[in-house]
């Protein structure tokens, strides 16, 4: 039977009787000192017993999310934020799992829902930044004094004049005198930002339609979700986030982006396409992505039903007309 929830193919990845294969890189390695009793024994604390047989997993890769996280994130904090989201990905794959989690550590971000989701895409963790996220990227690069992403309300004042000189080409009033119902739904998203050296940025607008269309057009998430009838991404579930968010995408391109910047965009698009996300992994990262995916293959690997393999058949020429070796029969050449 082949294991279906993440804590049973952790449990399977860390059983002392799996056979060992001479590869670079074995399964034993992977979890050095792990047993069947520990996670055991981790699974009979009441409530959560998923979160800490996986916990107790990943911490085994301590050093790895030590290295990855920035100094002014703490790693108490990251790992409540992960305990926190880990009932919700019991199906995933521990591979994705850890590859998801390193490239939200690499970046600096904590998987709390506001800066960062670890989304569960069939048995994928898939790490998705969030707009938050972005701005604090933003903050980091030294380069930008203050970043503003708003949306505006059908019952709101607000001015948008493209030629009028900066800060007079855009005013936002919002009507928070008015109730939710008054003020109406969202018309427009918005983002800007002052520079540290004083300017202001260009004022980027998008409205409805526009998120409609890079959704359509860029999002295979979302296009997965239509297909499959779930309507579960978060273009369907939180369209206003996603709405801000490709507000704020636009604005790097007309403001000067840091390389963790560019890094950022690139691995949220490999998110979406069902990619992997660790473009930018040191080679630490890299082996202990390795070493996951050791372990999800000794303890699936075996349950697979295997291939037999086909022998290749030996191309017979065909006969050509008035050659000599049909004339001869087919057969070969005379010594």
């Amino acid at each position: 039977m082949t294991p279906s929830t993440l804590k049973d193919r952790v449990r399977c990845a860390v059983q002392t009787g799996e056979p060992k294969k001479p590869q670079p890189v074995r399964a034993a390695e992977t979890v050095d000192g792990g047993t069947a009793e520990e996670l055991h024994a981790a699974g009979q604390q009441d409530g959560g017993e998923t979160s800490d047989a996986v916990l107790t997993w990943l911490e085994r890769y301590g050093k790895h999310f030590t290295k990855a996280l920035p100094s002014h994130v703490d790693n108490g904090a990251f790992f409540a934020a992960v305990r926190a989201i880990l009932p919700g990905l019991a199906s995933c794959t521990p591979a994705s799992l850890l590859q998801a989690l390193l490239t939200c550590a690499r970046f600096g971000l904590i998987p709390n829902g506001r800066h960062a989701i670890i989304r569960r895409e069939g048995k994928l963790a898939v790490f998705v930044p969030m707009y938050q996220g972005y701005v604090d990227l933003m903050y980091r690069s030294g380069r930008v004094g203050s970043v503003h992403v708003g949306m505006i309300h059908a019952g709101d004042e607000w001015n948008y004049e493209p030629t009028a000189p900066a800060p007079l080409d855009f005013t936002h009033r919002p009507a928070l005198e008015l109730s939710r119902e008054e003020r109406g739904k969202p018309i427009l998203a918005y983002a800007f930002c002052w520079m540290t050296g004083g300017a202001r940025s260009q004022v980027v607008i998008l409205t409805r339609e526009d998120a409609e269309d890079i959704r359509d057009e860029y999002s295979q998430a979302y296009q997965r979700a239509q297909q499959s009838g779930k309507n579960d991404s978060f273009w369907h579930t939180d369209f206003d986030a996603m709405w801000s968010k490709s507000t704020l995408r636009r604005l790097h391109k007309v403001v000067p982006m840091s390389a963790e910047l560019v890094q950022l965009s690139r691995a949220d698009d490999a998110g979406d396409a069902g990619q992997a996300q660790v473009l930018h992994a040191p080679d630490e990262d890299a082996q202990a992505l390795a070493d996951a995916k050791a372990a999800h293959a000794a303890a699936e690997g075996s349950q697979e039903p295997q291939r037999v393999a086909t022998l290749p058949r030996k191309r017979v020429q065909p006969k050509r007309p008035g050659s000599r070796r049909a004339r001869r029969g087919g057969k070969g050449r005379r010594r």
